[in-house]
């Protein structure tokens, strides 16, 4: 499994993001499963690649949490709070929806190779 951050030159949510990351992928039993951190910083290469807020994190090159509406650009992303946390939108997912994530991944078939 590749899991990649990507996120904008000095983003505050780039840490949390990924100490929740690791916190799921503990929790799900990946504890060898180690991932990457991407800086973002050119307008173009955000466009070309689909880049829709900081932190976005991809798990085999797949968006998890994508928002079809959401146009692409070098932006903090929202991620909605989930019901046990009053305070509204956050900046990272939460460690259930990345749990779930990282276990729905797990159970795709892999692609074929080339």
């Amino acid at each position: 499994m590749e899991i990649e951050i990507l996120v904008v030159p000095d983003c505050p949510n780039e840490k949390p993001a990924a100490e929740r990351l690791r916190s799921a992928l503990d929790a799900v039993g990946m504890h060898d499963t180690t991932f990457t951190i991407r800086t973002i910083s050119d307008p173009e290469e955000a466009e070309r690649i689909g880049f829709t807020g900081s932190p976005t994190i991809l798990i085999d090159g797949r968006d998890p949490f994508a928002e079809p509406e959401r146009t692409a650009g070098l932006s903090c992303r929202i991620y909605p709070a989930l019901a046990l946390i009053p305070d509204g939108p956050v900046g990272v997912p939460g460690l259930d929806q990345l749990r779930e994530a990282l276990t729905t991944a797990a159970e795709r078939p892999a692609p074929p190779a080339l």
